[in-house]
């Protein structure tokens, strides 16, 4: 996921990468950092990141955004099962998946900034 993302995929969009290897470290990570977008693997084992997917959803007031990698586009349902943001499926296009870092963290910082009203 990383090598298709990259540090930097636009202009002004920095990528600092938080790696877990499984459940306990995912939701340690979640629980310590301010993290804005989470990507998991779809297929992994015996915590796979569908499943963490919905819990955040369910568990946290503000989530992060989420993406989930899947291993056949025909397994679409399950991403929306999950309740993430976006799903990507393999083999990553680098192009692709930035694009949907991307518009997952504009979003994210768009909807965090304050609203400004006319006075």
């Amino acid at each position: 996921m990383r090598s298709a993302i990259g540090e930097e995929p636009a202009e002004g969009v920095k990528i600092e990468y938080a790696v877990s290897g499984d459940y306990d470290d995912a939701v340690a990570l979640i629980d310590k950092y301010a993290i804005d977008l989470v990507l998991l693997d779809g297929e992994a084992q015996p915590a796979g990141g569908l499943g963490i997917a919905r819990q955040l959803r369910d568990e946290l007031d503000d989530p992060p955004a989420i993406a989930v990698v899947l291993a056949r586009a025909a397994d679409q349902w399950l991403a929306a099962w999950s309740r993430a943001d976006a799903a990507l499926t393999h083999p990553l296009n680098p192009v692709t998946t930035a694009e949907t870092v991307v518009d997952l963290l504009v979003s994210r910082r768009s909807a965090a900034l304050p609203s400004q009203r006319a006075a």
